[in-house]
């Protein structure tokens, strides 16, 4: 018999969704050990989900042999990380590709985790019934058995762009704004979900024209009980005449009210109130683990700050990312710039990879965060809140009521980006492609397959499945309406950003 090969369970820090998750992490594990047998080789198990960081300390750091963990469901990337970082044995992260048991994101959040750490890893995935039945998966298996770590073609990558002089006078433009008056990012707690891919602090962010200020959440609690309410009404008239379609009391949605709705906005003016204070130009808010028993979810207001539509308004957006996530708010703050020079409406757009799927001969990704996508794609109007539905959050993961921000985004050009940390540098990839509207069917089976309460994008990304599976740091990615590619390039260079391209054509 071949090497021995252990198999481990990287897990949400809740209880429940690991539970929910069980038969399918079990199936894939089974899966994966098939495969590994027909390679002749006697894989392990790590027993139990690695459901806290110290799971993995005490779990993973013994194991000397080599490790597959399998990705099959929405995990944090600490529960890896944190017992592989400084060991050398090979390591593979495997992950399913469905949009129902997203594997693929836990996949690329765990995976860019371990390259800021320069931990060094592998990345396999299929969506094969039988995974021995799938060549290619099996190939890159038996590569890493072999060797220790898996090639992938990088033909889809390369590091300059044409930049007409047009869109470089333009990037020019603003970097110097940005030289000016160093952007501050307002961050409400720290990135969240272990999302430590997702953080790089001042001593990174001011070599490329930004700083932050952290605000611990617990100020949202308390500056909330001293928001009037008359605000609180005015905002949520301004909400209802705007367009906005309310989800209270439906199925599965008994608590979920027009009350749940007014306490999410005081919320908003509480934040509102300190991004003026503090003078701040984005926003990162956490949410998450520590505040879903104390408050409702910030995906109504965070979708708002991502609107010009919004309550007490000046006309502006407020880029605000989800998660605190430092990857998504300095390119969405920097396309944000970029769109207004060019004269383009300035929302910008954060979005989950959570799936994709070929259809009529090009393979679309299923863009789907949980609610902090602005109302400009549903209606492209800025002066409008239609096309904007708010539905309650799962209560499996939300216990305390409160609705997102959904709808279908609308098609058109579209500019992607993202930032993270590369051997101790700042990188941002930047890419170009198209909103997709997909006929109502298929848009249906791909929007019921994933989370039907979140705002879905059907996005041409100009790169496939295996080149973002293989290559891609995050799973997250910020998206706006309108081509400032070139502008996007230039404005990466000219703040010190090792810039990378993804493009298949």
């Amino acid at each position: 018999m071949g090497q021995r090969i252990a198999l481990f369970w990287p897990g949400d820090a809740r209880d429940i969704p690991n539970q929910l998750a069980l038969p399918n992490v079990e199936e894939a594990t089974q899966q994966m050990e098939r495969a590994l047998r027909a390679l002749g080789h006697a894989p392990y198990r790590v027993e139990g989900f690695l459901s806290k960081p110290h799971h993995a300390i005490e779990k993973l750091g013994p194991v000397q042999d080599p490790m597959i963990g399998m990705c099959v469901h929405w995990l944090y990337g600490p529960h890896t990380c944190d017992g592989v970082v400084g060991k050398e044995n090979p390591l593979l992260l495997a992950s399913n590709f469905s949009g129902k048991w997203p594997g693929l994101v836990g996949l690329l959040n765990t995976g860019a985790c371990l390259e800021s750490l320069d931990r060094p890893f592998s990345r396999a995935w299929t969506d094969a019934p039988d995974w021995t039945k799938d060549p290619q998966f099996m190939a890159r298996l038996e590569e890493w058995v072999s060797s220790g770590r898996i090639r992938y073609s990088e033909s889809a990558i390369r590091f300059h762009a044409a930049v007409s002089p047009q869109a470089a006078a333009r990037a020019a433009k603003v970097a110097r704004g940005f030289r000016d008056r160093r952007a501050l990012v307002l961050m409400l707690g720290d990135t969240s979900m272990g999302m430590i891919n997702g953080y790089f602090g001042p001593r990174l962010l001011n070599r490329h024209g930004f700083t932050e200020h952290k605000v611990d959440q617990c100020w949202i609690v308390d500056r909330g009980r001293r928001i009037p309410d008359h605000r609180i009404e005015e905002a949520f008239r301004f909400v209802q005449e705007k367009g906005v379609t309310f989800h209270w009391g439906e199925h599965d949605a008994e608590d979920f009210t027009p009350e749940s709705t007014k306490e999410q906005l005081r919320d908003y003016l509480v934040v509102k109130d300190l991004v003026e204070e503090f003078r701040a130009d984005c926003l990162g808010w956490q949410y998450q683990l520590g505040m879903i028993p104390l408050r409702p979810p910030s995906d109504f207001a965070e979708g708002l700050f991502n609107s010009s539509c919004r309550p007490e308004t000046n006309g502006d957006t407020i880029a605000c990312a989800t998660e605190a996530d430092q990857g998504n708010v300095l390119p969405m703050e920097m396309l944000k710039r970029l769109l207004t020079a060019k004269g383009l409406h300035q929302a910008v757009m954060f979005h989950d990879v959570r799936w994709g799927a070929e259809h009529e001969g090009r393979f679309l990704w299923v863009l789907l965060n949980s609610g902090s996508c602005g109302a400009y794609a549903f209606n492209h109007d800025p002066h409008t809140l239609k096309g904007a539905h708010t539905y309650r959050q799962p209560r499996l993961y939300f216990p305390t009521p409160g609705g997102s921000f959904a709808g279908e985004s609308l098609p058109g050009a579209m500019t992607w980006a993202r930032a993270y940390v590369k051997q101790g540098t700042l990188w941002m990839d930047v890419g170009r492609g198209e909103v997709v509207r997909l006929p109502p069917a298929v848009r249906d089976a791909w929007w019921n397959g994933t989370t039907r309460q979140w705002p879905f994008m059907a996005a041409d990304m100009g790169i496939g499945r295996d080149t973002l599976m293989a290559h891609y740091l995050s799973n997250h990615v910020a998206v706006a309406y309108g081509d400032v590619f070139e502008e996007m390039v230039a404005l990466s260079q000219e703040l010190g950003f090792r810039t990378r391209i993804l493009a298949e054509r």
